[in-house]
């Protein structure tokens, strides 16, 4: 199945709009627009980009555009940066949250192909980390529509059960790593898989002694540091995970009436004191991770302006 991504202005989406009497309602955030034509599935995304899906992409780009479709318009930049990773059927995994004291933590596992690695590529999927949040949340929702994967999201009560049971976030991450990773082989053809990577956040062989029930398939996984750099099957489960924090915290936002900050700086402190203030710090500690020190941070900001 070929895949075609091109970028067109606001005049010609509104003319293939028009023209193919496209589907414009209840669509996923970040598509304008969607049809199926021929045995090819047509998208066109707010970003202004138009992708066509299907074995008959080529004639039906050709036919919408107007323009003969060569192989160098039809796949991915004549000079793209290709790690090992790219090239073979991949699962990436990636976490979110890990290192904010306010909202949970999100893991993420993705399966890319190496033709979807090339959708992927001309979509824009990269290192989350230079993304905006603005921007990821366009892309999730691109993503979603074409890599099977597995989310799981741990919030912030059952976050602060296990680390007072004793786990370490590394266990954590660990634990929901894995699952994430075994859910997705559940959902794929595990024989078209050839490798897995992790953006790695601890040495193998402890991932392995933390990690509940067997690793699946340990002879093709990997480990990589800046992971997301390196593996566009990473960077997916990234933006993906990311994603997922991003609207939990906008959920946060909107149920406090107050910009809930992300990350763990003293901005974070000055929020967490205010909300101890109108609430309580038994309501703060049911949307952080309590043992975070912004918590005694957050609570000798209110002792001192008591004080005061």
């Amino acid at each position: 199945m070929a895949n075609i991504v091109k970028i067109i202005n606001t005049e010609t989406i509104n003319q293939i709009i028009s023209k193919y009497h496209m589907e414009t309602t209840n669509l996923p955030t970040g598509t304008l627009a969607r049809k199926k034509i021929k045995s090819t599935q047509v998208q066109i995304y707010r970003s202004k980009k138009i992708m066509f899906q299907g074995k008959d992409a080529e004639q039906v780009a050709s036919e919408v555009l107007g323009q003969k479709m060569t192989p160098t318009q039809s796949s991915a930049p004549k000079t793209p940066k290709t790690y090992q990773f790219d090239s073979h059927n991949t699962i990436g995994s990636d976490e979110a949250g890990s290192g904010d004291y306010f909202g949970p933590l999100t893991v993420c596992a993705a399966y890319v192909s190496k033709k979807n690695a090339l959708l992927l590529k001309e979509l824009g999927v990269m290192d989350s980390k230079s993304l905006t949040d603005t921007k990821i949340v366009t892309l999730a929702e691109q993503i979603i529509q074409i890599c099977p994967h597995s989310l799981i999201v741990l919030d912030n009560q059952n976050y602060n059960e296990k680390q007072a049971e004793g786990w370490s976030q590394v266990k954590m991450k660990a634990v929901l790593h894995n699952q994430a990773i075994t859910n997705v082989i559940n959902r794929i053809d595990e024989q078209s898989l050839e490798q897995i990577v992790i953006d790695q956040f601890v040495q193998a062989s402890t991932y392995e002694r933390y990690v509940i029930g067997p690793m699946p398939r340990k002879d093709i996984t990997y480990f990589e540091t800046k992971g997301e750099s390196k593996s566009i099957a990473i960077a997916a489960a990234s933006i993906i995970a990311r994603y997922a924090f991003v609207k939990h915290m906008d959920k946060l936002s909107q149920t406090y009436n107050v910009t809930i900050p992300k990350g763990a700086s003293n901005k974070v402190d000055l929020e967490a004191a205010k909300l101890i203030q109108k609430h309580s710090i038994q309501q703060l500690d049911q949307i952080t991770k309590k043992h975070f020190k912004n918590r005694d941070k957050a609570l000798s900001l209110v002792s001192r302006k008591r004080r005061d």
